[in-house]
């Protein structure tokens, strides 16, 4: 019996600046929106297709996409797929299927460039950490998984 299994891995840009908000329990939600280009040659002509995903954030994760990432942002996200539906008040029914946010890599440097810090569940520091190398460290977040899945934007 084959196992299950709901990961995906996009790298994009920001399409707009990060919109945080606390819950009543304390916890950061923040959702990103993500826009990944797609070029491909199509009789003879290059073309471009862009997907535009929204991304959920929780806890840490959240605070630290909140504080240093902007439009325009290029980032590496991993998550997970989730699903959801609403009835509208006009009663239409509604769906999108978002990433929930396992860890995000920031790939701008501080004032431009390639690299920069990676903010995932598992670790214990999430404190941006200094290092004496022209690539900044690795800085994580911790887990969220006790965290309710879906939050009304």
């Amino acid at each position: 019996m084959a196992a299950e299994l709901n990961r995906i891995i996009v790298i994009g840009n920001l399409t707009r600046d990060p919109e945080m908000r606390i819950l009543d329990s304390g916890t950061a939600v923040t959702k990103l929106g993500l826009a990944v280009n797609t070029t491909y040659v199509s009789n003879g002509e290059r073309q471009e297709d862009v997907c535009f995903i929204n991304v959920d954030a929780w806890g840490r994760i959240a605070e630290t996409a909140n504080q240093y990432l902007r439009k325009g942002s290029k980032v590496l996200i991993e998550g997970r797929l989730q699903y959801r539906t609403w009835e509208t008040d006009s009663g239409d029914k509604r769906s999108v299927h978002d990433i929930r946010a396992q860890s995000i890599q920031f790939l701008d440097r501080p004032g431009g460039g390639d690299g920069g810090g990676d903010y995932s569940d598992g670790a214990s520091d999430p404190a941006p950490a200094r290092s004496s190398s022209s690539r900044p460290a690795r800085r994580s977040a911790p887990a969220n998984d006790d965290i309710e899945d879906d939050i009304p934007f």
